[in-house]
Formats: structure tokens, C-alpha cells, sequence
């Protein structure tokens, strides 16, 4: 009796430690809710997986770029001679900044275009994270992805021309990357009126053509544009890499409106985006191409 007696407590323990192993593993098993550190990882290495897989795509518009600045350059000599040669560094750094511009627009205009032809636009939307911010960080993704092909873009320009710029990376970077964001916010209101009339690409193609005039504005005769996007960036970047200017050497003044244009157009952007994706779902044509 005394041994049944003293074996009972020891048999019902042992059910017990099996249970509480049992609830530890399915507790290190259960998934753990995904971040935007996840996702910006994951849309980070969907980017270089589509770069690497599919090399030709990536070096033909690299050779298309390429192609369009030798027939301006080659143009440009014989219509404007020496008149070409003097001002060729600035025509240089206005194509490169016309690179990344066109490279930033359309990774969100484009993809979200592609999201909605595809069918695919509904599962984005049903994310934990909502479809704006995977638009935003594959749009980040791919001005990652257009700053290192556009950089390849400008060392050819520079060896194909022999023309000499200076070219400090952090001054460079935070400069252009502040001015394409607002090209970026651009690319979210076109992208979501995309989702709200769907076929508009010839429109969305054309105001690529337009970063040509806005890249060119006169900021010192006319204060104004300096409120456009690209205007006031271009500027600054021809003085960056032209005139060898650093950051830490510019006023406060043009580095905080640089600032606020971007802030501004990208809010902007996004706020048009919510209205047009909002309007859809009321009319019940977000899935529809």
C-alpha cells in the first residue's frame, strides 16, 4: 500500500513536466508577428533577387541610358560646338540627377501599375502592414537599386566626356537622395491614381519628360521654383559637384528647405494616394484592370 501510495504523486508529476515542455515548444514554435524590419528586409532581397536573376533587364536600361545621353552629347556638339563644351559638366550632373528621378517616379508608378495589371494588388492591401508602406519601402528598394546603376551611368559619362566633378559620396548621396524625394512622393499620386483609372500609363510617361524643365528651372532668377521638386535639389547639386561645395558648407536655409520640399511632396503623395485607393474601394474597382 505504502509503496502504491508513494508511487502515485511521482506518476502524476510526470504527466505534469511533459505538459508544461509541451506548452514551452509550441510556444517557440508559434509564429512571432512580422516588423518593418522584416519587411524592409524582405523587399531589400526581393530587389537584389530581381537584380540578380534577370542581370540583362538591368544592364539594358543601363545601355538605354547611356544610348539617349551619347545622342545628346553627339547632337549637342554639332548644333552647339564649343558652346556644348563649356557647359558640359552641368549637363553631365543634370542627366545623372534625370536618371535617379526617372528611376525613383517610376518604381512606384510603374510597380503599383504592374500590381494592379498582374492581380496582385489585393494581397499587398490585405498585409498586416497595409499597402502604402510596401509601396513606400519597394519604392526605397529601387531608388536603392537606381542610385548604384545610375552611378555606373555617370562614370561612363565621365570617362565617354573626360570631364572632371567631385564627387564626395556623403555630400552627393544626401543631396540627390533629398531631391528625388520628392519624385518619389510624385510616384505615389500618380500610383494611386493609377489603382483609380487603371490604363493612364501614357499620361504617368509623360511627366517623365517634365523632370527634364524642372531639373533646369532657373532658381536664381526665379526664387519661386526653388518650391518644385528637383528645382532647388538640381541646384544644389551642381554646386555640389561641380563647384566641389560641401554639405556642412551650404546655409541652414537651403538645407532646411531641401528638406521641407521633400517632406512636403512625399506627405503630399501619400495623402493623394490614401484618397484615390479610398475611392476605389468605395466604388469597388480596386481589383479591376
Amino acid at each position: 500500500m505504502s509503496g502504491d501510495a508513494s508511487a502515485g504523486p511521482a506518476s502524476t508529476a510526470e504527466p505534469t513536466g511533459d505538459a508544461d515542455a509541451a506548452d514551452g515548444a509550441r510556444a517557440t514554435d508559434e509564429p512571432r508577428p512580422a516588423t518593418y524590419y522584416h519587411l524592409a528586409r524582405a523587399v531589400l532581397y526581393r530587389e537584389f533577387l530581381i537584380f540578380v536573376r534577370y542581370p540583362a533587364n538591368a544592364i539594358g536600361g543601363i545601355v538605354v541610358s547611356l544610348f539617349f545621353f551619347a545622342a545628346l552629347f553627339l547632337g549637342g556638339q554639332l548644333l552647339a560646338g564649343q558652346a556644348l563644351a563649356d557647359s558640359i559638366e552641368g549637363i553631365v550632373v543634370g542627366y545623372f540627377l534625370w536618371t535617379l528621378s526617372v528611376g525613383a517616379y517610376s518604381s512606384v508608378s510603374n510597380d503599383i501599375g504592374s500590381e494592379v495589371q498582374w492581380g496582385t494588388l489585393e494581397r499587398h492591401i490585405t498585409t498586416p502592414f497595409g499597402f502604402a508602406p510596401v509601396a513606400l519601402l519597394k519604392g526605397v528598394a529601387k531608388v536603392v537599386r537606381t542610385f548604384l546603376t545610375s552611378a555606373v551611368i555617370l562614370a561612363v559619362m565621365l570617362l565617354a566626356t573626360g570631364t572632371r566633378l567631385s564627387l564626395a559620396p556623403v555630400t552627393v548621396v544626401v543631396v540627390a537622395g533629398l531631391s528625388i524625394v520628392s519624385v518619389l512622393g510624385l510616384g505615389f499620386a500618380a500610383g494611386g491614381v493609377t489603382v483609380l483609372y487603371k490604363r493612364i500609363g501614357n499620361w504617368l510617361n509623360l511627366l517623365q519628360f517634365g523632370f527634364v524643365a524642372l531639373i533646369s528651372a532657373p532658381v536664381f532668377d526665379l526664387p519661386w521654383t526653388r518650391v518644385l521638386p528637383l528645382a532647388h535639389g538640381s541646384a544644389m547639386l551642381q554646386r555640389v559637384m561641380v563647384d566641389g561645395v560641401r554639405l556642412w558648407e551650404f546655409p541652414i536655409a537651403d538645407l532646411a528647405l531641401l528638406a521641407a520640399v521633400a517632406v512636403g511632396y512625399l506627405v503630399g503623395g501619400y495623402l493623394v494616394f490614401q484618397l484615390a485607393t479610398g475611392r476605389a474601394r468605395r466604388l469597388g474597382v480596386l481589383g479591376d484592370y
